[in-house]
Formats: C-alpha cells, sequence, structure tokens
C-alpha cells in the first residue's frame, strides 16, 4: 500500500466524484418495474425462478416457517439477537422522547403521526442479515408504525435463512415476504396480488436495489441510497496498529467496493499499519474480499497534525469514523460530516454494526454532508396547525393579500378580503 504523504494530494483522492451508473442496467431495472406494476404476483415468481433460481408455490413467509427457523437457530445467536433487538429498541425509545415535540405556540403548532405501511428490504439469498432486520424494523415500530413488511430473497429450497426470519420476529414485523431485487422493490412501491403498497422503503441492497428505490421515489418515500459501505479512522501515535489494522479489515470484508481509510498523523503508525494489515488478511475466511478491497480502495494518509485531519474527515463525510487519539472526546464538535462515530478503542464499529443501540443505517457515498442516520424520525411525520383567531385574521389577512396580489393570484386575495370585509361588517 502506498502511503499519502501531500496533503492536496490526499485532498483530491478523497473528494467525492459522480458515479455513472450504465444505462443498460438503468432499463433492466425500468423493464423490471413495468413488469411488477403490469403483472403483479405473476411478474415476482417469474423473476424469482429466472434471477434467484427458485420455484415458489407461495411469496409469504408462514408461521410454520418461522417457528421452524427457531429451532433451526442456536441459543447462541439467539440469545445476541435479543439482545441487539433490546438495545436497538432501548436507544430508539430514548430518541422518541427527546428528539420529537408536538408543540403549540398560539394557534399554531405541530402533530406528528407514525406511518401507516412500511417497507423494509433487507439483502439476503447467499447471506443473510439479521442485523439489518433488527436495525430498521425496530425504529419503525417504536415510531407506532402500524404495519411492517419485509422483502428479502429466498435462499435454496426457497427459504429465507434461519436468522433472518427470528430476526423479523423478534422485531415485531407483520409480514415477510420471499422476494429480493428491483422486483422487491417495485412491488412494496406498487402493490400486488400478495404484498401490500407501503408508504415508505427502508433498507440496504446491491446496485439494482438502489436503482429501483430511486426510481420509486415520489410514489413512495426511501430511507436513502446506500452504496458500498465505508470506514475512516483517525488516529494518532498512541493507537494500537494492531486495533487499528483490524478495524479496517472488518469494513473491507464487505464487499470489494467498501473503502476502509487510515488517516494518521504519525508516519510510523502508518507504516506499522500497513504492515499489520498484511498480516491479518492471512487469516481471514474472506481475505480474497477483503484483499481487493483494500488494494483498490484502501487508502493510508500521513498529515501533520489533526487540523489536518479533521479536514479530510469533513470533506470525504464518510459513513463511519472511529476516533483513536488521545482526548477523543474533544474532536466531536468539530467533526461535521459523518453518518456515526466511534471514540475510542472500546467502541469498535463492529459494536455499531450489530448491538450498540443506534440504528447502522447511515448515510454513505458522502451523503453525510446532508443526511442522518436511519431512526424514528423516518417514520413519522409531522402536520402543521393553524388555528388563528378573529383578531391576527385582521392583523395578518392585509399583508397575505398584498403578496398574493403581487404574484397575480388574485383569487387568493379575495379569500382573506372577503373574510375581512365580513369581519369589520360584524
Amino acid at each position: 500500500m502506498r502511503i499519502i504523504r501531500d496533503f492536496d494530494e490526499a485532498k483530491a483522492v478523497l473528494e467525492r466524484s459522480t458515479f455513472e451508473i450504465g444505462e443498460s442496467r438503468k432499463q433492466e431495472v425500468e423493464r423490471i418495474i413495468t413488469e411488477v406494476r403490469e403483472r403483479g404476483d405473476a411478474a415476482l415468481l417469474d423473476f424469482t425462478r429466472r434471477l434467484d433460481g427458485v420455484e415458489l408455490e407461495s411469496l409469504a413467509a408462514s408461521r410454520e416457517e418461522v417457528e421452524k427457523a427457531y429451532r433451526e437457530v442456536g441459543e447462541e445467536l439467539l440469545s445476541a439477537l435479543h439482545l441487539a433487538a433490546q438495545r436497538v429498541r432501548s436507544f430508539h425509545l430514548a430518541q422518541m422522547r427527546h428528539s420529537l415535540k408536538e408543540f403549540r405556540q398560539g394557534g399554531l403548532g405541530q402533530i406528528l403521526r407514525p406511518l401507516d405501511r412500511v417497507g423494509i428490504y433487507a439483502p439476503g439469498g447467499t447471506a443473510c442479515y439479521p442485523s439489518t432486520v433488527l436495525m430498521t424494523a425496530i425504529p419503525a415500530k417504536v415510531a407506532g408504525v402500524k404495519e411492517i413488511v419485509l422483502a428479502t430473497p429466498p435462499g435454496k429450497g426457497g427459504v429465507i435463512p434461519s436468522p433472518t426470519l427470528v430476526a423479523a420476529d423478534i422485531a415485531q414485523v407483520d409480514r415477510v415476504f420471499k422476494v429480493g431485487g428491483a422486483q422487491a422493490i417495485a412491488a412494496l412501491a406498487f402493490g400486488t396480488q400478495s404484498v401490500p403498497r407501503v408508504d415508505k422503503i427502508c433498507g440496504p441492497g446491491n446496485i439494482f436495489v438502489v436503482l429501483a428505490k430511486k426510481m420509486v421515489f415520489g410514489v413512495v418515500d426511501i430511507d436513502g441510497l446506500a452504496g458500498p459501505s465505508e470506514t475512516v479512522i483517525l488516529a494518532d501515535d498512541s493507537a494500537s496498529p494492531s486495533l487499528c489494522a483490524a478495524d479496517l479489515l472488518a469494513q473491507a470484508e464487505h464487499d470489494v467496493l467498501s473503502s476502509s481509510i487510515l488517516i494518521t498523523t504519525s508516519s510510523k503508525l502508518a507504516e506499522e499499519v500497513d504492515k499489520e494489515v498484511e498480516r491479518q488478511l492471512r487469516g481471514l475466511e474472506r481475505r480474497t474480499i477483503a484483499s481487493q478491497s483494500w488494494q483498490q480502495r484502501g487508502r493510508i494518509i500521513v498529515v501533520k497534525d489533526m487540523e489536518q485531519a479533521i479536514e479530510l474527515v469533513n470533506l470525504h463525510a464518510p459513513e463511519h469514523l472511529s476516533l483513536m487519539v488521545r482526548h477523543a472526546p474533544s474532536y466531536v464538535d468539530r467533526i461535521r460530516n459523518v453518518g456515526a462515530i466511534f471514540i475510542g478503542e472500546s467502541s469498535p464499529e463492529t459494536l455499531g454494526d450489530y448491538v450498540a443501540g443506534p440504528s447502522h443505517v447511515l448515510p454513505t457515498g458522502g451523503s453525510a454532508r446532508f443526511s442522518s442516520p436511519l431512526g424514528v424520525y423516518d417514520f413519522l411525520k409531522s402536520t402543521s396547525v393553524i388555528a388563528l383567531s378573529d383578531s391576527e385574521l385582521e392583523a395578518l389577512g392585509p399583508a397575505a393579500a398584498t403578496i398574493a396580489r403581487a404574484e397575480g393570484l388574485t383569487a387568493h386575495a379575495r379569500a382573506v378580503e372577503q373574510r375581512l370585509e365580513q369581519e369589520g361588517k360584524r
């Protein structure tokens, strides 16, 4: 790994560039969405057979399948899932209490209402991600969403992996459907004979899922357009090279497109971490993926001080940031653009992925500049309340009518002026 020591070069490397998606992929996703809208369940069953190689009799997972999944999941994993669910629920209950308020101020106010129905997408097929189910469904449940629907690709034999089904049950998901990819997003957005139409779709997926979410936005809401996962470690000479390398590789093993970046004020640490990554790679089950990710998208950057380091972090706006520096909490207020901050060696990103409490669904691709982690607020909508008195009508009406006439909207103006005339007669 070549270590970058020039600050301007580091800025050029970390500044986001536009990611172009091929027209053929867009057209394929458009075709899938159109087929699902026109043919409903028949299209979903066809796509599942053609794309997943699975012949399904029913799109919905049955209660018998859930009960079988519980029998297949070991006690250790079941206990871990319950612990994770408890911590995710506890965090979002606190978020609900402290972050969102209804209010009335005079005749004005805001009321909050949960969404009626939410669709959760969890990647699957050859792998399973029960943590994604917990991290998306539980905040929705805490927010008061009436119905939560999960879509996830079926595995071999048309069966959803047991950990995913158990996690859905623990998170109180109402219905689970064996459908993945762009076709699942289309089904959730428009509804089919079996899959109900939802108000919002949340959860990560591959490029086809992301494209589909982008295309159906406006018909339904979405949580965001998740890209490859990414982490930045900000470290000084007090950091452990072994732990830095372990955290970089934990990110790299996600996907060949994942990015793992070390920014450090210590040349010695940079060189030690570079060697430690190569040593630890040899012992990984997913070393081929991790090695490719590290070679293609990994970076080690040496800066002269923390000022430069923080500037690079805010420029890059990463999904995850680990602070492995002395007096780590003192730097938090200066970090503006990041999805989640992990402070100190006792707070590895892995805990945030599974059991810390906040949702691990975070902004990627630089979108931390303008968006937030998934939370209860994603499942609530606010409604403005306006209840003005006669005296407020008299005070505000003339200004409203004047602005309306300036905009050429005379009917708007007359709607106010008639009220003022009637009030004057009274």
